[in-house]
């Protein structure tokens, strides 16, 4: 009888092993490069990007040009959960300052969570790994208009943007006030000296959505240099640092 209880024993063991298995640690799938993941429903869809100890998550309708809302701040991880210090929300500046968790398990390059609120847990399918050269969380620190350089300090108020290896975010927020003024985003390729954008969302004016930008850009002394013509068609020269 003993003889026929172990093969059935180490049958399950087995099995146990490798539902264990398939799930990834968080900090393997977050750290240190993060990356964007994508959910995609009937006619809404989010992205949620990590990348540096910061998550930005806007959920949107592209194909209508809808932008719905966005919010974002630093995150940490503990055990198999997300904790966010949210330092903007662009649907309720009241939620700025305070701190969400999320449970989540990250499968096969997916991440499990409801990171769009209630209880069911979304699919989110991973869209890259954060690794690229661009890839941090930058501030903007001055704009050129010919040889004049205005230089700006961070302060409060501030615009960022989030960069993953494919996905670009800017927001501007004041942690201190709560308030949101604005954001934009979508995919982004840097190659050969030339940064492009493709909007996918944009809360001021949903008539650039599906625009495509090109800029010239180049990192020196550690700083982004991204000069060319704004969604307005303006002369642009731009000064980004990291902000970590």
């Amino acid at each position: 009888m003993r003889k026929n209880i172990q093969p059935v024993i180490l049958f399950f063991c087995l099995l146990i092993s490798i539902f264990f298995l398939s799930f990834q640690p968080l900090k393997k799938a977050l750290s240190p490069e993060g990356g964007s993941w994508h959910w995609q429903g009937e006619s809404q869809e989010a992205i949620i990007s990590f990348v540096d100890g910061y998550c930005a998550f806007t959920s949107y309708d592209q194909q209508h040009k809808k932008f719905d809302y966005t919010w974002g701040g630093p995150y940490k991880l503990e055990g198999t959960s997300i904790i966010i210090e949210l330092q903007f929300h662009s649907r309720t500046k009241e939620l700025a300052g305070t701190v969400f968790s999320f449970s989540v398990q990250f499968k096969n390059e997916q991440l499990i969570a409801s990171f769009r609120g209630g209880d069911a847990a979304n699919v989110w399918i991973q869209k890259d790994k954060g690794k690229a050269p661009l890839a941090d969380i930058w501030r903007i620190a001055g704009r050129k208009q010919g040889d004049q350089l205005t230089e700006m300090q961070l302060g409060s108020r501030r615009t960022l943007k989030i960069l993953s290896a494919s996905r670009f975010q800017w927001a501007a927020i004041n942690i201190e006030t709560k308030e949101f003024f604005g954001t934009g985003g979508g995919s982004y390729r840097f190659e050969n000296g030339k940064y492009i954008e493709s909007i996918e969302f944009f809360s001021r004016d949903s008539s650039r959505v599906g625009a495509s930008l090109s800029f010239d850009g180049k990192i020196e002394n550690n700083e982004w240099h991204h000069s060319g013509l704004s969604s307005k068609g303006e002369p642009i020269y731009e000064i980004w640092k990291r902000i970590n």
